[in-house]
């Protein structure tokens, strides 16, 4: 009986570390609860480490409808982004720390066959806390506007 707790207990270390193995480290991201911009509502991701917001949406497929991905930096800035290694188009809404939209780059659209150098490096117009990447189009078909105040807790 004891064998059998010890080799359970063997092969479940096994499989819980092969699927660590196969699927990463617990995740780096985390949802926001009740993000909304113009009363729309968008379930938003946060890259929690340095390493999530350097993979960001790259290598994904596509992103649902009304989702996002809120990038949290320490000190505001003019925090540039690129489409390296993205698959779709997105809109980047730069937020600063009172909340309020001040830059947005609508349709940023992948740039494939273009080297790391080449790629084209989006930057807000003035500092900001917070990056918010959603599909290409939200922004236009939401009507969102830099100075519009956006509702999220952290």
């Amino acid at each position: 009986m004891k064998t059998l707790k010890v080799v359970s207990s063997f092969i479940f270390l096994i499989i819980f570390f092969g699927l660590i193995f196969i699927y990463g480290k617990p995740s780096d991201v985390t949802k926001v609860p009740n993000f909304v911009i113009n009363g729309v509502q968008i379930n938003v991701e946060i890259a929690l480490t340095p390493e999530a917001r350097t993979q960001g949406l790259s290598g994904r497929a596509s992103l649902g409808e009304k989702e996002g991905m809120l990038f949290v930096f320490e000190n505001k800035g003019t925090y540039g982004f690129w489409m390296k290694d993205m698959e779709f188009a997105i809109d980047i809404i730069w937020i600063d720390e009172n909340k309020n939209i001040v830059d947005i780059v609508e349709n940023a659209a992948p740039q494939p066959g273009k080297k790391e150098k080449e790629l084209t490096v989006y930057k807000p117009r003035n500092d900001a806390l917070y990056v918010l990447e959603v599909n290409a189009g939200l922004s236009n078909l939401n009507n969102l506007q830099i100075g519009d105040k956006v509702a999220f807790e952290l």
